[in-house]
């Protein structure tokens, strides 16, 4: 396994990072608690989370709430692993019934952390990110309610998630007036099926030293490859065949590259993202033991200035703004 540093701090992560956001709905205890185990004997060191994964984000499935993170704790309980992992979670989605359930005000972050180191059991939490950006509050509150956790020793970094690249200056703007470190990291949907971030967000992050963790990797399994038809594969979710349908040349190319390569299409998906300077670890969204070992494998792939050019020539991105619109 490689270590990273997350953005401009020196915390180091682990080149692919367990996602657990199937925990308690796709993927049960027992099967997340295996993951979790080879996890850790893979040298996966960076688990992330969220206090609503789990279950449906419904007001009338409230069981569904924090499960992930229960499930997490009840695992760090027994494995013993707390100090062998960078434990992630965020805080901004709905968790209850009232109107200051959700979102990042100062009263909400406070609650909604307490509970999250409840559900872990845990004392502290290592990233603590916005799950989204929230522009009905101002970030002087919400550093505010950071710093308070900060001094309190409750989390130690700071990340955001779905931000614009606008939302990240304005973050690190409000951060350094109250002379704190700031975001180090966000975590964004990214892969060779989708590089928008690439025009404006990755170059706000570069400038600001954060690093990038992409989400959805494999495109909910787009990028998966021809033999992606095993359990627990999103591969006959309606939106992927959809997709599969509008981009079934690129596809077709992709995978042909792929096997031309000696690698399964998804190693090569995980190999490229890895494979840029921005990106620090990679979120494997295991639902299987199996999953997670095939993520893990990816590391093993190094791809050469050929084949980078080969995959921008059949996933091309949009260019950094504003040269990509303007001149």
């Amino acid at each position: 396994m490689q270590y990273r540093h997350l953005g401009r701090s020196g915390l180091l992560v682990s080149g692919i990072g367990l996602g657990t956001m199937n925990f308690g709905d796709a993927t049960d205890e027992d099967e997340a608690f295996k993951i979790m185990d080879r996890a850790v004997e893979s040298g996966v060191n960076f688990f992330d989370s969220a206090d609503v994964y789990g279950g449906p984000q419904r007001p009338d499935m409230e069981k569904g709430y924090g499960i992930s993170e229960e499930i997490v704790g009840r695992w760090l309980k027994q494995s013993g692993h707390r100090d062998d992992i960078v434990l992630a979670t965020k805080v901004y989605q709905l968790m209850g019934y009232g109107p200051n359930d959700r979102h990042l005000s100062a009263y909400h972050i406070k609650r909604a952390c307490e509970a999250s180191l409840k559900r872990l059991q845990t004392d502290h939490i290592d990233v603590y990110q916005m799950h989204h950006v929230d522009r009905a509050t101002p970030f002087e509150e919400i550093w505010q309610a950071m710093s308070q956790l900060i001094a309190e020793g409750k989390i130690a970094y700071v990340g955001s998630s779905n931000f614009a690249g606008w939302d990240v200056a304005v973050a690190q703007a409000a951060a350094e007036k109250r002379n704190l470190l700031g975001l180090i990291s966000e975590q964004s949907i990214y892969n060779l099926a989708n590089r928008a971030i690439e025009q404006e967000l990755i170059p706000a992050m570069q400038h600001f030293g954060m690093g990038l963790i992409p989400w959805s990797p494999l495109m909910s399994g787009l990028l998966a490859g021809p033999a992606a038809g095993a359990k627990g594969v999103r591969r006959n979710e309606h939106r992927t065949v959809s997709n599969r349908e509008r981009h079934a040349d690129q596809i077709a190319a992709y995978e042909s590259f792929s096997a031309q390569l000696g690698q399964t299409s998804a190693a090569v998906a995980y190999a490229w993202l890895l494979a840029q300077p921005v990106v620090s670890t990679v979120i494997a969204g295991a639902r299987t033991l199996e999953q997670l070992e095939s993520s893990v494998q990816a590391m093993t792939v190094t791809l050469d200035a050929e084949s980078k050019a080969k995959l921008d020539e059949i996933w091309p991105g949009p260019g950094q703004a504003p040269q990509s619109y303007a001149w």
